[in-house]
């Protein structure tokens, strides 16, 4: 399995896209000057993908956090990947368009590098899709993606869709693999990626996972993150701690032996901290 080398390492989305194997997630973290601080340190320790949604509240800050980056850093906009996801209740082609003009406007952005659909609201995700296609096809957007779709909902979208989903974001980490859907979208050239990949923080005193970190003279949380690339899985873990951001990337200078892989890939028990993709009601 081909494997990020370096924090900047991109993969090839089906569309020719390249999307960082890495980036750093913004889940409940509140609109303030630690939210923009958060963004900002990101992207000057070197992350370069920046995960945010509207339902988080907090797109106006991320662009304030995006802006001072850049400036700082000395970069570009072209060199950042930015991904936001349009809300269940603007599940419908108009209103999804919407939607989309609106995250721009509170990023201050012209484009999003990637637009996810957030949530598959039965019935409403195809319409929604449809808009999304429409924006890819006008050169609005860079990709068009789902997040927390089952392979059924990946195979009742595809059924009508004219472009297939680049990404699929969902809960993954040692205790939900999700091993299945994997093998699904690497069949179908979709890339999956991992939100709360560390499962927010519950797998931090496992003592498998520890053992195996010492014998890397790494952390848990890194030895997880580390999983994840080598399962060929892009991972965004939320942190506003700057200590955190820069250890969390800290990942390139050891590998996972084979064995180590599969101990951790044996941790699944199907255990979700999120919402059931097949059983919610938001």
């Amino acid at each position: 399995m081909m494997t990020a080398t370096h924090l900047q390492d991109r993969t090839e989305l089906h569309n020719g896209v390249k999307m960082p194997w890495f980036g750093i997630g913004v889940f409940k973290v509140e609109e303030g000057p630690e939210l923009v601080n958060a963004v900002k340190t990101a992207i000057a320790h070197g992350y370069r993908s920046i995960d945010t949604a509207a339902i988080y509240g907090n797109e106006e800050g991320v662009g304030e956090g995006i802006r001072q980056g850049l400036q700082e850093a000395g970069i570009s906009r072209e060199d950042l990947f930015v991904t936001s996801k349009v809300w269940n209740e603007d599940l419908g082609y108009e209103e999804t368009i919407a939607a989309y003009e609106k995250s721009l406007s509170k990023l201050g952005l012209d484009q999003l590098d990637l637009f996810l659909i957030h949530w598959p609201v039965e019935g409403r995700y195809k319409e929604a899709w449809r808009a999304l296609e429409t924006l890819y096809e006008a050169g609005r957007v860079k990709a068009i993606g789902v997040s927390n779709f089952q392979i059924h909902h990946l195979e009742d979208l595809m059924k009508d869709a004219k472009i297939k989903p680049m990404v699929n974001q969902v809960e993954c980490h040692p205790r939900l693999t999700q091993k299945e859907l994997q093998s699904f979208c690497r069949a179908h050239g979709i890339q999956l990626e991992a939100w709360s990949p560390l499962m927010q923080g519950q797998l931090l005193d496992h003592h498998l996972l520890k053992d195996i970190a010492k014998k890397h003279g790494k952390t848990a949380a890194q030895v997880i993150l580390r999983w994840d690339l080598q399962n060929g899985v892009i991972t965004i873990p939320k942190s506003t701690k700057a200590h955190r951001i820069a250890e969390n990337a800290d990942i390139f200078d050891f590998e996972l032996t084979n064995e180590e892989m599969a101990q951790i890939d044996a941790l699944n028990e199907n255990t979700r901290v999120g919402p059931d993709p097949d059983n919610f009601d938001f």
